[in-house]
């Protein structure tokens, strides 16, 4: 099966650098300073190919972190991630709870979610996969910045700021800050950790949400749908202001990952963020 073909040098991305294009905002000093071909060649493509400046993106090679390529300004600034979090918070309930993670009834509305009539019965999977905010009130209702702290930092997030507690802990109410490139980084090292408890839950709610949950439109766009998925809306804080900013992180091919795709979209939910990613993913792909 031919997926991702580019991502086949290995002894390339293994040894990838920041990228050269005269639009990176993202260097890292512990990289050779020679920009790779194929490091140039996925900033080129998608520089040229989606020239829009509401589009923001850092690519990075899943397996070290390294960023490949980059359009975002300032992405070690601190910003409000919004549902990008919630993976992490689960994992900080886990850790309290020996990973047994309750079910719940989304009503909709009535019980907080974004979705107007609901999700019905969800569990951690399929509240991950459709970004139930509904059962992440729940989740965290008791939950404090002290218990999410020591998983977020073990993740190499910002830590929630004191005094954060609730459903702010799982991105609802832009209050924790988190840098665009260490949460991309935190998505690498989630992968990383795919066979521990509690994250092949995040992982399985991440493929459901690359199938058909909020992250769908990422593998319509593949041509062998493979790849995880976690989208979020948040805040907006570009200067000239919207109400909200949208969010992907998706990473492919799932069974395999070797690339890491994190995505912003001015103006529009994380759902809509998502098809921006899934054809980027598919011009790195062809």
């Amino acid at each position: 099966m031919r997926t991702f073909a580019l991502l086949l040098l290995a002894g390339v991305l293994a040894s990838s650098p920041s990228p050269g294009h005269a639009q990176s905002s993202v260097s890292d000093s512990a990289n050779d300073s020679r920009p790779s071909l194929f490091t140039q060649s996925i900033g080129r493509l998608l520089n040229d190919d989606f020239p829009n400046h509401d589009i923001s993106f850092l690519v990075l090679d899943a397996h070290t972190g390294t960023v490949l390529a980059s359009r975002w300004d300032h992405p070690e600034a601190l910003i409000p991630l919004g549902s990008l979090v919630k993976p992490f918070t689960a994992l900080a309930y886990g850790e309290r709870h020996e990973f047994k993670y309750p079910k719940h009834f989304c009503r909709g509305t009535i019980t907080g979610c974004w979705l107007p009539r609901g999700h019905g019965d969800v569990n951690l999977t399929s509240a991950i996969a459709y970004s139930c905010n509904s059962y992440f009130r729940m989740l965290t209702a008791e939950m404090t910045a002290a218990q999410v702290s020591p998983t977020a930092t073990g993740f190499g997030l910002q830590p929630p700021a004191f005094g954060i507690s609730g459903p702010a802990l799982a991105g609802l109410g832009n209050r924790w800050l988190i840098s665009p490139l260490n949460m991309a980084r935190a998505y690498v090292e989630l992968v990383r950790r795919r066979d521990q408890p509690g994250v092949r839950l995040v992982l399985a709610g991440m493929a459901q949400s690359a199938r058909q949950g909020t992250g769908a439109e990422v593998d319509r766009a593949l041509s062998y749908p493979d790849a995880f998925v976690k989208t979020g809306t948040a805040a907006c804080t570009h200067h000239q202001h919207a109400g909200g900013d949208g969010f992907t992180v998706a990473i492919a091919p799932a069974d395999q990952p070797q690339i890491l795709l994190m995505v912003r979209v001015h103006g529009v939910p994380g759902a809509r963020a998502a098809r921006i990613a899934g054809q980027m993913l598919r011009r790195i792909e062809e």
